[in-house]
């Protein structure tokens, strides 16, 4: 059976709730370099807790059978596994269970999309196909925040089709410069991605801002929540995006899985990426019929361990309370950022202390190279992410080649962040600065 919940539901994050919270998480107990861990490297991976490793368990020592083929019990009973993990994580967004589709990770659902939207455009899939299909002339739009994750697709699709590439730029503070996004989203936008949170800068994107603007002209819209599903409540009904992806891996579940959300008419109406075994109703040795979204999207063997846990995880983020993880997450963003401003030749990047920012914060430390940065805290026990996050254009807008990130999340503590910021301001005396 799963570990039981050990915090009530309901109620506010505090340090001691999140001392309790730190018992579902084996791994926080161990040391790295005789120091206790201070994991602040969530923005890549978090950790799972017992509840969500044991549902993995439980489902191979009970389950385990191929889904959607086969009518023996354990077929059964993994398909029924299957599409109840389908159910939950798309009612976390507030989507249909028919408008999410399983994928390996964020960046392959992005480029499911991008190549789907390719494969439209060479005539592949129905006659509702031939709206997706893009032409000289035709622009994408991202923004200079991206990770490489939400560009790269979108430069072969503009190659692809002959469309052009264009990006909205980010102010002297590395946030989105709203004013700018308004001239260039025009009537020859087709397409308009962003991110929701920075996994750099920590500033979250007025989305019904970029919606409005995309709805203007028509365009769809395509919602990077990698940074803010698993940490604020995230309701893609309610923003209006036509698209958006996440992964499980940064939010309590297994790597391996993550998810495109469509709405179901575009699903529909998309031709697939991935083909072959299972996305199909009819193959001859001429043609093939695929299976009605989001089937189609999902050819081969299927990711059955990893929904089930990822379904676990939303369980648990449910109990806790998205409300309730964001301000303590909101409260924890605020303390890096006022600690970390007051360290001499520390520069915090992103939003300025006192305004709105996820629970992350990222810093160039003057004369020490990132990499240093991090091997320093480490000999703390201090995990934090070094480099250029996937992000080089917004680093080189920024003026820099990397950065040294700390990142929170709900197992993170007060004491936590303190030390970090403690360590911090070790670093350069540690190389000779004294001012």
């Amino acid at each position: 059976m799963a570990s039981q919940y050990r915090t009530p539901a309901g109620v506010e994050l505090t340090d001691d709730l999140v001392a309790e919270v730190r018992k579902d998480f084996p791994i926080l107990d161990r040391t790295v370099n005789d120091q206790p861990l201070i994991y602040l490297d969530t923005g890549a991976t978090s950790q799972n807790p017992l509840q969500v490793l044991d549902a993995e368990r439980n489902y191979y020592l009970g389950a385990n059978s191929a889904v959607h083929r086969g009518a023996h019990t354990l077929a059964v009973d993994a398909t029924d596994a299957f599409e109840d993990a389908r159910r939950t994580v798309a009612g976390f967004l507030g989507a249909a269970e028919n408008e999410l589709v399983w994928t390996s990770n964020a960046t392959e659902a992005l480029n499911l999309l991008a190549y789907s939207l390719g494969n439209a455009s060479d005539g592949i899939g129905a006659e509702a196909a031939r709206a997706f299909a893009l032409k000289p002339g035709d622009e994408i739009i991202t923004t200079e925040q991206e990770h490489h994750a939400n560009i790269i697709p979108w430069q072969i699709l503009a190659a692809r089709t002959g469309a052009t590439l264009r990006y909205v730029p980010v102010t002297a503070d590395g946030l989105i410069d709203y004013q700018a996004a308004e001239n260039i989203v025009t009537e020859r936008t087709r397409v308009l991605a962003f991110t929701h949170v920075s996994n750099v800068a920590g500033s979250m994107t007025d989305v019904a801002f970029m919606v409005q603007l995309a709805e203007r002209v028509g365009a769809l819209t395509v919602l990077d929540a990698c940074q803010s599903a698993p940490h604020m409540q995230v309701d893609v009904k309610a923003l209006g995006v036509d698209f958006a992806v996440f992964s499980a891996h940064k939010m309590l579940a297994p790597t391996g899985i993550g998810a495109l959300y469509g709405r179901h008419e575009l699903l529909e109406a998309l031709p697939p990426f991935l083909t072959g075994g299972s996305m199909i109703t009819k193959v001859t040795m001429t043609e093939a019929e695929w299976m009605p979204a989001p089937i189609k999207f999902e050819a081969g063997t299927q990711r059955v361990s990893q929904a089930v846990a990822w379904a676990e995880a939303v369980r648990y983020l449910q109990h806790l309370g998205m409300d309730r993880v964001h301000a303590w997450e909101a409260h924890l963003g605020q303390l890096l950022a006022e600690g970390v401003s007051q360290i001499p030749g520390v520069r915090l990047l992103g939003p300025s202390v006192g305004q709105p920012r996820a629970g992350l914060v990222s810093v160039h430390v003057d004369g020490v190279h990132p990499h240093d940065v991090g091997q320093l805290l480490d000999q703390q026990g201090i995990a934090v992410r070094v480099g250029h996050h996937c992000a080089q254009p917004l680093h080189r807008a920024l003026g820099i080649t990397a950065s040294t990130r700390a990142s929170a999340y709900i197992y993170t503590s007060t004491q936590d962040v303190e030390r970090f910021i403690e360590e911090l301001a070790k670093v350069r005396p540690y190389f000779g600065y004294t001012d």
